[in-house]
């Protein structure tokens, strides 16, 4: 195993999966508390779209996925406080648009099945130095967030309490939908579209079990979703497996290891 890690792309691998599961499980803890556990399937199959019509256009389709995932968050947002629609609503309708204009888009493009199957499924072996670079970006903004996160947990434990003391709730709740579209998307590269909600809900499912405050369980999700993504990532090279999927069920043995745990204190 050692002698695997001198890979270049092995290194490559091992990075991505930490910065994704830092970033994936430090807003999985406002999404599964906030129970939008669909929010990130939903931006997931959002983003579908826009990397279809990277693929068609033949650019790089993480670049075009990104803008289009925030427009979709955006969008969710803003039909649930106009339209007065639930949230599982509005991203079930957003969810609908975009993997219709997605297939859409890839009708129109002959060859396209291994594009499509490796942001499908993920290709975290395949992850380039430029991927890297825009995922270590991502990581550097979500840090910049950090004065947020009290403001957010505030509107997520009550809501019409922090409208009370008047926060601008609308404009948090923009702002977080934002930060975890751009997470997504740089999420898709690794554990790919079918999985990335798995790799936002688990891990702060699992440290819910585990902590008493918000801010343990925020610490115990991000450290529970890179400790997965990496351990994943040593046993599809031991049991020569996809990566993506032995990461989810490295962390799904932890959520049912938590929950057995739980009920035996």
């Amino acid at each position: 195993m050692l002698e695997a890690m001198t890979l270049p792309f092995m290194q490559r691998a091992l990075i991505a999966g930490a910065l994704v599961g830092f970033l994936a499980s430090y807003y999985g803890v406002f999404v599964t508390q906030r129970g939008l556990a669909f929010m990130g399937e939903g931006l997931a199959h959002a983003a579908f779209g826009g990397i279809a019509l990277g693929i068609l256009l033949g650019a790089n389709p993480l670049y075009l996925a990104l803008p289009w995932t925030v427009l979709a968050a955006g969008g969710i947002v803003w039909v649930q406080h106009r339209g007065q629609v639930r949230g599982d609503s509005a991203i079930g309708i957003f969810f609908a648009v975009s993997m219709s204009l997605g297939i859409l888009f890839l009708s129109m493009k002959r060859t396209y099945a291994g594009d499509a199957f490796s942001y499908l499924f993920g290709s975290i072996l395949s992850v380039s130095q430029a991927d890297l670079w825009m995922t270590g970006g991502v990581v550097v903004l979500s840090l910049f967030t950090w004065p947020l996160w009290g403001l957010w947990a505030y509107a997520t434990f009550d809501r019409e309490l922090a409208q009370a003391d008047r926060l601008r709730v609308a404009l948090l709740d923009y702002a977080l939908s934002i930060c975890i579209a751009i997470a997504v998307v740089a999420a898709v590269k690794v554990v790919g579209i079918v999985l990335v909600a798995a790799f936002m809900v688990i891990p702060a499912a699992t440290a819910r079990l585990l902590t008493r405050s918000f801010a343990a369980m925020t610490v115990c999700s991000v450290f529970l979703g890179v400790g997965g993504a990496v351990a994943g990532l040593f046993f599809s090279y031991v049991r020569d497996m996809p990566t993506g999927p032995a990461m989810v069920l490295v962390q799904a043995a932890c959520f049912f290891a938590a929950l057995v745990f739980a009920r035996t204190r």
